[in-house]
């Protein structure tokens, strides 16, 4: 960033807050210095020093930054201008990742990190309505866009669908692809999403400091008849994607629900969305 000129300044009078001025500051310089993604910025000791401001306005300023996707501070190594978020319609959906940045002109690499037949624990059994100990095929994958690492995810799929995937490389290939080849395919489901933190063993998967924001993906998925067909938790990168939705000027129904201290939720009414 260039340096500091007259119109490039804090103004100790204005009744903007001046972590908010700090903010905008900060990205007209990347405008205007035409910053590109993986360009570093100048260090919080820097910036104190030369708009004559605390570091706590100037920690405020980074934090709605990186909030917004603007930046990406990484620890031990500084700031830096924040690559785009990548939309994703996989809430929405019943897409998977592969064909949703497909169409968006990009790539996907899976890591087979787990590829196997196992016994369905309370929670596997209960999403895909067998019984506990009922044999399933587990699918736990490392998802890299365009090179980058982007998901971790686990597949649960009863043994007569999962049993068709056994032995094909999914490295480069659909999963839901693979299923419809073989006349399995979703036609409803419910998916959910919610914000998580990354755990030591996620952070080393996905590139990530341990406690970095993340979004966690639920999804159940039925065939025509109502069958379960699959369940899947993925963990996203925050910084990284976002989730968008397509709306309908027609009013749709949603139900709210309440989460309690064990994880179990309650209906508490419906609400037009």
């Amino acid at each position: 960033m260039s340096a500091q000129r007259g119109e490039d300044a804090i103004d100790r009078h204005s009744a903007a807050p001046m972590y908010d001025q700090l903010r905008q500051l900060i990205i007209d310089g990347i405008e205007r210095d035409g910053l590109q993604p993986g360009d570093p910025l100048p260090g919080e000791h820097r910036l104190c020093e030369r708009y004559g401001i605390s570091r706590t306005v100037v920690r405020q300023a980074l934090a709605q930054l990186e909030h917004e996707g603007m930046v990406e501070r990484v620890k031990g190594k500084g700031t830096f201008v924040s690559r785009p978020r990548t939309s994703e319609s996989l809430v929405h959906t019943l897409i998977g990742l592969y064909d949703d940045v497909e169409q968006r002109g990009g790539h996907v690499h899976s890591d087979i990190l787990r590829h196997e037949r196992e016994d369905a624990d309370a929670e596997v059994a209960a999403a895909l309505e067998v019984p506990v100990g009922s044999p399933v095929i587990a699918l736990e994958r490392l998802r890299h866009v365009d090179g980058e690492p982007w998901s971790l995810s686990t597949t649960w799929m009863p043994d007569a669908v999962g049993a068709v995937t056994l032995g094909v490389d999914l490295s480069e290939a659909s999963l839901y692809r693979l299923l419809a080849d073989h006349g399995i395919q979703a036609t409803d489901g419910v998916r959910s999403a919610e914000a998580t933190v990354a755990t030591h063993d996620h952070a080393q998967h996905l590139g990530v400091s341990a406690g970095s924001a993340l979004l966690r993906l639920r999804s159940i998925s039925r065939d025509a008849s109502g069958t379960p067909i699959e369940y899947f938790i993925a963990l996203h990168r925050g910084d990284r994607s976002r989730f968008e939705f397509r709306l309908r000027q027609e009013q749709s129904q949603a139900s709210l629900l309440h989460v309690d201290g064990t994880g179990g939720t309650s209906r508490a009414g419906t609400v037009s969305v």
